[in-house]
């Protein structure tokens, strides 16, 4: 049942990812202006919002095909969770330093931390449902879970 959750919500934040980057592709300035708190940061520059549209569809790509491909879910997925947390994380840092109000750190909730908990809750979700299940597969098969307990 995780597995099947875990799966569907990264399928999910896939194609919202992936839906992301081709809305600031296809229409950068209207997504610009569209979404909360993105004006404040600064002008609008076309190429800038582009170049991070190509990273939404690969993060997009990575997600939506970790969920069909486990074997190599982990790398797929942890590559753009540490961008997500790490866009997370400077949104926290401008507050800090005063480029923008503590009310922002709510505006930029929904679309910046949030799906870098989700992204970080996913990759920790399947590693541990991989780290258990090779745990059970190794007792089921009478093999040691430690080189050193041979």
């Amino acid at each position: 049942m995780a597995r099947q959750l875990i799966t569907v919500m990264a399928s999910v934040i896939g194609l919202g990812l992936f839906a992301n980057g081709v809305f600031m592709l296809v229409a950068p300035e209207t997504w610009y202006w569209t979404l909360p708190g993105v004006p404040v940061r600064g002008a609008f520059n076309q190429h800038f919002v582009r170049d991070i549209g190509i990273q939404y569809l690969l993060m997009g790509v990575a997600f939506a095909y970790g969920a069909l491909n486990s074997q190599h879910r982990l790398l797929l997925w942890w590559l753009p969770t540490t961008w997500l947390v790490g866009h997370a994380v400077f949104h926290v840092l401008e507050v800090a330093v005063g480029l923008c109000g503590p009310v922002y750190l709510l505006v930029d909730f929904a679309g910046v931390t949030l799906p870098a908990l989700i992204c970080l809750g996913l990759v920790y979700g399947h590693y541990r449902l991989r780290r258990g299940g090779s745990k059970a597969h190794r007792k089921a098969a009478g093999v040691p879970a430690h080189p050193e307990a041979r």
